[in-house]
């Protein structure tokens, strides 16, 4: 293997380039998509309920799996679980590429979906595998990925639709996820740090079978009947005592629901749901709002490339961000930083309620929120490293992630709602009223603030370490 002949500076550095590379590319996949879902009833000649799956299904997969794969790092090597995560972003990507049915682009976009373990068990890797003193950065880049990824992703794929066939992008992704799994071979070691015991089968079906049932009800709540919804939202509602139950007497959880319930873990937990889910509402409105047309009264009528680069700086700040935040992290803590950025996050949202008629004003609150999200996306990982052994690394974070990907969830399925019942019309033509908009960063402005909350039950190091 190449690692063994390099310097140790040397080889430090290729682990956390490759290990990021793999987390841009994986980020970049789950969004892609958002600015062709207007496009994909024309392409598949599917209704856009059942065209907006191709969004739903890679956040039912990736809530699914990235626990699963997390508990499975920690047990059975967790460079082993990132060659099958980057697998099947490859796979996904394969599928999507090759088809325009409907039926197929699912399931390309499910094992898509599965790949967002990449982010924890990389984390989990550079735990293992560097110094003490170069974690905290390390992590830091690793799990704002998740971030950077998503905000380059649309506007990457708006460039692609509008100059090149949309299977591109699929190409594209299929080709680096390869060149990424040949670099993981080459550079990326083995972990020797593993934990023993079984793999928690009923677990893993219980926690999938909550989460479907979940997110189902709260993705699907505008498209499908009350009666399905409240039935769905039931049967999660069903299996939480029994999973836990369940869960608190086995020798080997998937989910070690002692350490979860400490104020240092859940609080982070809980904090990590709501910043994604002020993240994601960045995301998808900002897009949106721009293309608006003229007719509604604020719509600004711009190009589907215009909407996109309305992204990219936020991208570049969360990119340029990164390693502040792990200086922030390492002089005052990960909590102290998790604070900041919850309530920049905050900001950027009053300044979209009074800014979203002109491009220099969307551009600033995007931007905002972006950076704020950069710097949250840097500490939740080291606070859940802070509070969790290290044998259970991969499985923690990737119940972190878990919580941001439910975040997000929540938000797509709000947004959706939002932007479809608040409308505005003019003879035959409707689009969400500039109220819409509004409302969703307000919802999403409070989500935040919510967060920099929940950050002040967050016990400090030494009383997390004492608890």
């Amino acid at each position: 293997m190449v690692n063994g002949c390099l310097p140790w500076g040397v080889r430090a550095r290729a682990v956390l380039g490759v290990l990021g590379s793999c987390g841009v590319l994986v980020s970049v996949s789950q969004t892609l998509v958002v600015p062709l879902l207007p496009l994909f009833p024309q392409i598949t000649g599917a209704p856009a309920t059942d065209v907006s799956w191709l969004l739903t299904v890679t956040l039912l997969t990736g809530a699914v799996f990235t626990p699963l794969l997390g508990r499975a790092g920690d047990m059975y090597g967790k460079r082993r679980v990132l060659l099958i995560a980057l697998s099947s972003m490859v796979i996904g990507s394969l599928f999507c590429a090759l088809s325009s049915s409907l039926p197929v682009l699912i399931v390309g976009r499910a094992f898509q979906g599965a790949a967002i373990a990449v982010v924890p068990l990389g984390i989990s890797i550079l735990r293992d595998e560097l110094p003490a003193r170069r974690v905290i950065p390390a992590i830091a880049l690793m799990s704002s990925t998740l971030g950077f990824g998503a905000a380059f992703g649309i506007p990457a794929a708006t460039l692609v639709v509008e100059y090149f066939n949309w299977h591109t992008m699929f190409w594209i992704c299929a080709g680096l996820g390869l060149l990424d799994i040949i670099l993981v071979l080459l550079v990326v070691p083995e972990s020797i740090v593993r934990t023993s015991g079984r793999f928690d089968v009923f677990g893993a079906l219980g926690l999938a079978a909550f989460l479907v049932c979940l997110l189902l009800a709260v993705s699907k709540a505008s498209t499908w009947s009350p009666g399905t919804t409240i039935a769905l939202a039931a049967a999660a509602i069903a299996v939480v005592p029994v999973w836990v139950w369940y869960e608190l007497r086995t020798i080997s959880p998937l989910v070690d629901l002692r350490v979860s319930s400490r104020p240092a873990v859940l609080f982070t937990n809980l904090s990590a749901l709501l910043i994604g889910f002020a993240f994601y509402a960045n995301s998808l409105s900002t897009a949106q709002l721009v293309q608006e047309p003229t007719w509604t009264g604020y719509g600004l009528g711009a190009s589907i490339v215009v909407s996109g680069l309305c992204l990219l700086p936020g991208g570049v700040a969360m990119v340029l961000l990164s390693p502040v935040s792990a200086r922030i992290s390492g002089a005052r803590g990960p909590r102290f930083s998790l604070a900041i950025a919850a309530f920049m996050m905050a900001g950027g949202y009053v300044v979209r309620l009074f800014t979203s008629q002109s491009i220099a004003g969307i551009l600033i609150g995007a931007t905002v929120v972006a950076a704020g999200t950069a710097i949250a996306y840097s500490a939740l990982p080291a606070l859940i490293m802070h509070a969790v052994p290290v044998t259970e690394t991969a499985a923690a974070n990737g119940l972190n992630t878990l919580m941001r990907t439910v975040g997000t969830a929540i938000c797509s399925a709000i947004v959706a709602t939002v932007l479809t019942t608040v409308t505005v019309t003019d003879g035959e033509r409707v689009a969400p009223a500039l109220s819409a908009y509004l409302l969703i960063f307000a919802i999403a402005g409070v989500a935040a603030a919510v967060a920099a909350g929940l950050v002040f039950l967050i016990p400090g190091r030494k009383q997390a370490s004492a608890a």
